[in-house]
């Protein structure tokens, strides 16, 4: 039976995150594969490990440390998700997207979101950024839908509007950073699948045709259950490798991690100059 998570259950795990931090966060950035290096980076930091909180998920990935880092992180109270849980581990859509109710109701209403992705457009390459413009939710489109279940009227309405999942002045901010730094930064459509499995060239030349530029596993349900919260959200994909329409290439996970870490740099620079912008 698809488990939905109460709001019993998720003020039970923001109390207990209250009970363990001195600091009240105000934007939460959640670290893809690959990216958790930019909690390294976090002022006296207060760490909490998704095991002990209440009712939490459990990232079962490798290159997911499965823990919360929260600290001053250029001026700004920050609380970073190190690591995240996926549909294709198990999870019900409800329990993908606790972690976002649960920081709403710790007061957080900004969000970044960063994942690795697949590039589908030509003009991109493994190593590269991608300012998320707006997104294709598969798994929602299958019925798999965050929001499905009873509707929690504290976090709002049945049919959230979703005309604007990515906040545009956080995207233009994110341009003129980006030209500012030197940072190569494209921008286009992410696309969410369920995963495990890498898609087959058949399936990637689909999702060209409808104007999909990056593809991965995750996001997609968690900006939709932060914009019903009416939270403000920026996303940004790591281009980790190139997807292979022809089926010459062979993607695999660890491929994804490497290439992590080299467009990590350029994600952190660029992140540590927006974060006292938002």
């Amino acid at each position: 039976m698809e488990k939905f998570m109460t709001l019993a259950e998720i003020n039970t795990a923001a109390e207990y995150i209250r009970s363990k931090t001195s600091y009240q966060p105000e934007i939460a950035l959640i670290l893809g594969s690959g990216l958790g290096a930019l909690a390294d980076m976090v002022e006296n930091p207060e760490t909490i490990s998704y095991k002990d909180i209440p009712h939490f998920p459990q990232s079962t990935v490798h290159g997911h440390s499965g823990q919360f880092v929260i600290g001053k992180l250029k001026g700004k109270v920050v609380m970073i998700m190190q690591g995240r849980v996926h549909f294709y581990e198990g999870y019900s859509p409800s329990q993908i997207t606790f972690p976002i109710r649960v920081m709403k109701l710790l007061g957080i209403e900004k969000l970044v979101v960063t994942n690795a992705a697949g590039g589908i457009k030509r003009s991109f390459q493994a190593g590269e950024l991608m300012l998320i413009d707006d997104h294709i939710n598969f798994l929602g489109f299958a019925g798999n839908h965050p929001l499905r279940g009873p509707n929690l009227d504290e976090f709002g309405t049945r049919f959230p509007d979703m005309s604007q999942a990515y906040d545009r002045e956080y995207k233009d901010k994110a341009r003129s950073t980006a030209r500012q730094l030197g940072i190569p930064l494209h921008e286009g459509v992410y696309c969410c699948l369920s995963g495990p499995t890498f898609e087959t060239p058949a399936e990637l030349r689909f999702m060209q045709t409808i104007g999909v530029d990056a593809v991965g596993m995750s996001t997609a349900p968690e900006v939709t259950v932060a914009r019903h919260a009416g939270m403000r959200v920026l996303g940004i994909s790591s281009i980790t490798n190139m997807a292979s329409l022809d089926g010459e290439h062979q993607a695999s996970h660890e491929e994804v991690l490497e290439y992590g870490t080299r467009v990590a740099t350029h994600l952190k620079e660029l992140l540590l100059t927006l974060l006292p912008q938002l």
